[in-house]
C-alpha cells in the first residue's frame, strides 16, 4: 500500500525497474537470433517454397482441367446427370440402412434396459435365480445335458417297446 505513489520505471537494458523485465546485459554486448533459430529459419524457407509451388502448379492445374473438362460434361450431361444421380441415391440408401441398423440396435438396447429394470421392480431378488458363478453355471449346463441324455434313453427304450409290439 505504501508505494501507491511511487513511480514505475522501465529500463530497457538493465532490470526493467521494479519487475525485472528488459532486455539483459550491457546493451552494446547484444547478439543476434540463436543459431537454433537461424537453423530452422534456413531449414524451413526452401520446404515452405517448395509447398508453396507445389500448391500454385496445383491450382493452375486444376484450373486447366476444369476449362478442358467443362465442355465435355456439357456435352456428355445427359449421361453425366443421371449417372451422378444414381449415385447420390445409393449413397443415400446405403447411410440410410447404416442408420436404420444404428437406430434398431439402439431400440433393442432399449427395451433389454427397460426389461431388466421391469424384473428387478417386480422381484428385488430375481438374481438370485441366475447362477453367481461360472461353476454354478456349469453344474446347472450338466444337469440339463444329463436330463437331456436320460430323456433321449427313455425315448429310444419306448421306440423300441414299441416296436417290438408291432411284430
Amino acid at each position: 500500500m505504501g508505494d501507491r505513489g511511487q513511480q514505475h520505471r522501465f529500463d530497457a537494458y538493465g532490470g526493467g525497474g521494479r519487475y525485472g523485465g528488459g532486455l539483459k546485459g550491457d546493451p552494446h554486448q547484444r547478439t543476434g537470433p540463436s543459431p537454433s533459430k537461424v537453423l530452422a529459419v534456413v531449414t524451413m524457407l526452401p520446404v515452405g517454397g517448395t509447398l508453396l509451388a507445389l500448391a500454385g502448379i496445383i491450382l493452375v492445374g486444376t484450373l486447366i482441367g476444369l476449362a478442358v473438362a467443362t465442355p465435355v460434361f456439357i456435352i456428355c450431361s445427359p449421361v453425366i446427370v443421371p449417372a451422378a444421380l444414381l449415385v447420390a441415391f445409393a449413397v443415400t440408401a446405403f447411410l440410410t440402412s447404416g442408420l436404420a441398423g444404428a437406430t434398431g440396435l439402439t431400440a433393442l438396447s432399449w427395451f433389454a434396459m427397460y426389461l431388466r429394470q421391469a424384473v428387478r421392480a417386480i422381484a428385488p431378488n430375481a438374481s438370485q435365480a441366475v447362477p453367481e458363478t461360472m461353476e454354478q453355471a456349469k453344474r446347472r449346463m450338466q444337469d440339463a445335458a444329463g436330463y437331456a441324455g436320460q430323456k433321449t434313453k427313455e425315448v429310444g427304450q419306448e421306440i423300441q417297446r414299441k416296436a417290438q409290439e408291432t411284430k
